[in-house]
């Protein structure tokens, strides 16, 4: 079966509001991954036991920018769930931020201030990588579409093969 017309195909990866959806949810996921890069390097000497949680959600989200990319939609609910832990994160630790600017508390490398908006800047970012995360899941990038041979010569094929 190497007629291109009897292959599986994707029909819903094909639509352009598919391939921007997925575009977006990518660059949603970098800037996460950026924006926390960046608190984490400009509170480092703050950031009390909290920098393991930072380094993880960067790893993560670039990982999985990289897996959206090549369709794969099974890391969109999965991404939506850690943006809910963020936004909780982040709704707590900025007003610990805008507190550290004040006489006697000692600056990290980005002003206390700084941190503090960069901080409630993720509860938005969050709040929209879920929105196009769940729209993407209800998009159907897992749809195969194909001809009924190469599906009936598919099953053939795995019963001779039992």
């Amino acid at each position: 079966m190497a007629d291109k017309a009897a292959a599986v195909g994707h029909p819903n990866r094909d639509k352009p509001e598919a391939i921007r959806t997925k575009n977006w949810i990518a660059v949603f996921l970098i800037a996460s991954a950026v924006l926390f890069l960046i608190i984490t390097w400009g509170g480092w000497s703050r950031l009390q036991g909290a920098v393991g949680v930072n380094i993880f959600y960067i790893a993560v989200y670039v990982v999985f920018a990289f897996y959206v990319l090549r369709w794969n939609r099974g890391v969109l609910p999965v991404a939506s769930a850690l943006a809910i832990l963020m936004i909780i994160f982040a709704a707590v630790a900025a007003p610990a931020w805008f507190a550290r600017d004040k006489d006697g508390f000692s600056d990290p490398a980005l002003a206390s201030a700084l941190l503090g908006y960069l901080t409630l800047l993720v509860i938005p970012l969050q709040v929209v990588l879920i929105g196009f995360a769940m729209r993407g899941f209800q998009q159907g990038w897992n749809v195969e579409a194909g001809s009924r041979e190469y599906f009936e010569s598919t099953r053939d094929a795995q019963a001779e093969s039992a």
